[in-house]
């Protein structure tokens, strides 16, 4: 007899109230459960904290359970792309045939969330916008309208709160909701979603790791780029450059291998450092780049409603196939002991280094697969370190899988 895996709340302690109608969000400023390793995720920000010891991403994994509630199983081990880039019906690459303007890329996210809403699909897409103050503080929100969710457009590298705008659905009148986000966000949104005062859920999340504190990205901007007050947006790329655009229009690169690692080594948040949930596995779409060749965004189609997202905007795209090419082992193995040794190279190495990578490696879902390799081990490293005690519990059978493939230093 199969394991019951379906996703459920923590038991009602009383008949009458479920606890999150009885509880309180926690103070801001508060130590929260996860402690150290909290992403700031928002839940603990809302009445959903009642649940937050079986829903937080930092304290219980339960990937097999989330994707098997979500997409109807888990994803398959034994088959490669499933093992890196998580449950999936369909894979592809693609761009808006008619860009947004100022949004990251192409803007497919953005556009997603402008047809949900005037198709009627959803009532309100949660996403996120920026303070008046600073376009890198991020604020997230309930956007009721297309304009609402064209002004979010852009991604903000750090910590952000999504799920503190939970607090905001009783008596809104929002019944289908788009929910966009990161993997801790959706971890723990679909361990709430039982209780979540919604008809449907859409979810379109974005691949994600190394956030910062907001302090923390301008340690890294101070570090890596000419003008750090003028930065717009940024992106690690597949050309293996970082490439920032200022506020002036002027576009900007610096080579991976060209950063300040023993300045910037510390400076990711511990919750990044722990987190195996780079492609979002929870998701129903994943748009990000990570899978694609340059200048192209990459698609993952998890199950149906995925499927219905993307219906939304497949007639206004530029779609091709996922491809792959190249090695990414020696590259990974030789990563792993340059980033422990915090090595720094003078420009003109990492731009030659660059140079080569860049046109002989790996490319496309190899890529990908590069950059996956490289953040686990890392983080498996971290984890082994900083938290021994949770190593058993906390690195999922699929990440582990991909660790055993590199030797990893003491």
């Amino acid at each position: 007899m199969q394991p019951d895996t379906t996703l459920r709340p923590a038991p009602l302690t009383s008949a009458a109230t479920p606890p999150h109608e009885r509880a309180k969000p926690l103070a801001k400023g508060s130590t929260y459960p996860a402690k150290d390793l909290c992403s700031q995720c928002g839940l603990c920000d809302s009445r959903w904290v009642a649940y937050v010891k079986d829903s937080c991403a930092f304290l219980h994994q339960r990937f097999d359970a989330m994707e098997t509630a979500a997409h109807g199983r888990s994803r398959d081990l034994e088959n490669e792309d499933e093992l890196y880039f998580g449950v999936q019906q369909r894979m592809l690459t693609a761009r808006l045939q008619q860009p947004i303007a100022g949004a990251q890329w192409t803007g497919i996210v953005s556009r997603i969330g402008v047809r949900a809403l005037e198709t009627g699909l959803v009532d309100a897409v949660l996403c996120v916008g920026q303070s008046e103050e600073d376009r890198f503080t991020p604020v997230p929100r309930l956007a009721r309208t297309p304009e609402e969710v064209l002004s979010a457009r852009v991604n903000k590298p750090t910590l952000s709160p999504n799920l503190e705008v939970l607090e905001q659905l009783p008596g809104s009148g929002i019944k289908r909701l788009l929910a966009i986000g990161v993997g801790c966000q959706i971890q723990a949104l679909r361990a709430v979603q039982p209780t979540l005062p919604l008809d449907e859920l859409f979810v379109l999340g974005l691949p994600c790791v190394d956030n910062v504190s907001r302090q923390g990205l301008q340690t890294f901007l101070e570090s890596t780029v000419s003008s750090p007050n003028t930065v717009v947006h940024y992106e690690f790329m597949q050309d293996f450059r970082i490439h920032f655009r200022h506020s002036d229009g002027r576009e900007e690169t610096v080579p991976f291998f060209g950063l300040d690692t023993p300045k910037l080594k510390n400076v990711f948040a511990p919750s990044c450092l722990s987190c195996f949930d780079y492609t979002n596995a929870g998701a129903d779409l994943v748009v990000g780049y990570m899978g694609a060749s340059f200048g192209r965004q990459w698609l993952t189609v998890r199950n149906p409603k995925g499927q219905q997202l993307l219906d939304l905007v497949e007639a206004e795209l530029d779609t091709a196939p996922v491809t792959s090419a190249g090695q990414r082992q020696a590259a990974v193995q030789q990563g792993i002991e340059a980033y422990d040794k915090a090595v720094k190279l003078p420009l003109w190495v990492a731009n030659l280094i660059g140079f080569f990578v860049e046109r002989f490696g790996p490319k496309g879902l190899e890529y990908g697969r590069f950059s996956i390799d490289s953040h686990f081990t890392r983080n498996a490293l971290w984890l082994r370190r900083n938290h021994p005690d949770k190593v058993e519990e906390h690195i999922p059978a699929f990440a582990r899988r991909i660790i055993s493939r590199y030797r990893l230093p003491d």
